[in-house]
């Protein structure tokens, strides 16, 4: 979440710069001032009350002392009185904290200075294409290839949970898990620490990233224990960090987590929906990355550059996108999508989304670091980007890769499936 200082010393800048997500934050930013205000004021008081309840504390004993029964009893009262007032004023502060903070979360992450404007994406601008697109002779989907060669049963997961839970079988089970296992060993190779995080996180996880109160009805809520489903290994493996102080010297910390990822969809139903198009419940790794505020957006491009090079070696058709102001998630600052073509769909398909937060998270975290020789601690930056979300993957290199004898698979995965084509 944003600072109260950066609130209150670049009120404007803020109130411009959130113009670019299509949010009026000036009323919000007003009311903040204005309960910030008189927090200032309540604590002043309350630390007011306290010196002067400590001071006559001090007295009382004396007094007693020195025999002047009369005023150290009339210091006791006075001493009775301050503690109600302050136990008022306590509660005031609390109340005033709280509504603050509301008040706070309401505000998205500022733009960096290089997101266009724009409403949706169809604003999103296109900043570099790759790879080349496939002439097919056989022009199938996913799900028809799915059926044929009997690899992904998106029926028999419909009758074991519901839609958007799909069975994957031989070949399609060994595909799944041979992406898996490349991605993660190209993070390893790159430098990120692999971990394993739990798949349920707790409120204060969820608040953390960002995830709640502002997406709660995308996540899975376990009701009875007030646990979530995880909709991205983002929340676990970046809440790792959640209260911590790091050296500068620890810069950068680079993680990467294989989870099973799931989301209810809410609002998309008859979108873009068919086969692996949109799951509940999907297969992905994420890299995460916590940095010096001085090198997030150098570590941004180099996230970039390696997911590009993950998708340049499944040999799949892609493209870069910088997304607009209006289609940023409410905790990024920067955002870069990958998508890949999709050549029976003959579309594009959404793989990756690499955002910089800078201190936005780190803000509702707690996750500090300090300086070399200095004791006054500064925020962190987080970052995290699929690298890579499997469905739309496995549903281009399907269709991508179709032949009239079977599905071809790229060179790269042959070592991980132990088979080249799927027959």
């Amino acid at each position: 979440m944003l600072t109260i200082k950066l609130l209150r010393g670049n009120t404007e800048l803020v109130i411009n710069r959130l113009k670019i997500k299509n949010f009026d934050a000036e009323p919000v930013i007003k009311k903040v001032i204005q309960t910030d205000d008189l927090r200032k004021e309540t604590q002043n008081k309350l630390d007011n009350c306290l010196a002067e309840s400590n001071s006559i504390s001090k007295q009382i004993g004396m007094l007693f002392k020195e025999g002047k029964i009369g005023e150290a009893n009339k210091a006791k009262e006075k001493t009775g009185s301050l503690k109600a007032e302050s136990k008022e004023l306590n509660e005031q502060l609390n109340s005033l904290e709280k509504e603050l903070n509301e008040l706070i979360v309401q505000l998205p992450n500022i733009p960096h200075e290089s997101v266009p404007a724009g409403k949706s994406e169809g604003d999103n601008v296109t900043i570099k294409e790759g790879g080349s697109f496939p002439e097919l002779k056989a022009n199938l989907p996913h799900w028809e290839l799915a059926k044929k060669y009997d690899i992904i049963d998106f029926e028999l997961g419909n009758k074991i949970t519901g839609a958007g839970f799909p069975v994957y079988k031989g070949k399609g089970a060994k595909l799944q898990r041979a992406l898996i296992s490349f991605f993660l060993d190209k993070a390893i190779e790159n430098g990120f620490d692999e971990v394993i995080p739990p798949l349920l996180v707790n409120e204060d996880s969820g608040f953390g990233t960002g995830q709640l109160p502002d997406k709660e009805g995308q996540m899975y809520h376990a009701t009875v224990d007030n646990f979530y489903l995880i909709p991205t290994a983002e929340v676990p493996v970046t809440n790792i960090f959640r209260d911590v102080i790091l050296s500068a010297d620890d810069f950068p910390v680079k993680k990467v987590a294989y989870t099973p990822c799931f989301r209810r969809e809410a609002g998309s139903y008859g979108k873009d929906v068919r086969g692996l198009n949109r799951l509940h419940q999907f297969d992905k790794v994420e890299i995460v990355q916590i940095q010096h505020p001085d090198k997030s957006y150098q570590s941004l491009d180099e996230m970039v550059n390696y997911v590009e090079s993950l998708v340049q070696s499944l040999n799949l058709p892609y493209r870069i996108l910088r997304l607009c102001g209006g289609d940023l998630s409410f905790t990024s600052a920067l955002t870069f999508d990958f998508e890949v073509y999709s050549a029976a769909q003959e579309k594009w398909l959404e793989v990756s989304s690499i955002s910089n937060f800078v201190d936005y998270q780190a803000n509702r975290l707690k996750l500090r670091f300090k300086e070399k020789g200095e004791k006054k601690t500064k925020l962190a930056h987080t970052l995290n980007g699929s690298a890579l979300a499997l469905p739309r993957i496995v549903a281009a290199l399907l269709e991508n890769n179709q032949t009239k004898n079977g599905i071809k698979i790229p060179e790269a995965l042959i070592p991980y499936t132990g088979f080249d084509m799927i027959d």
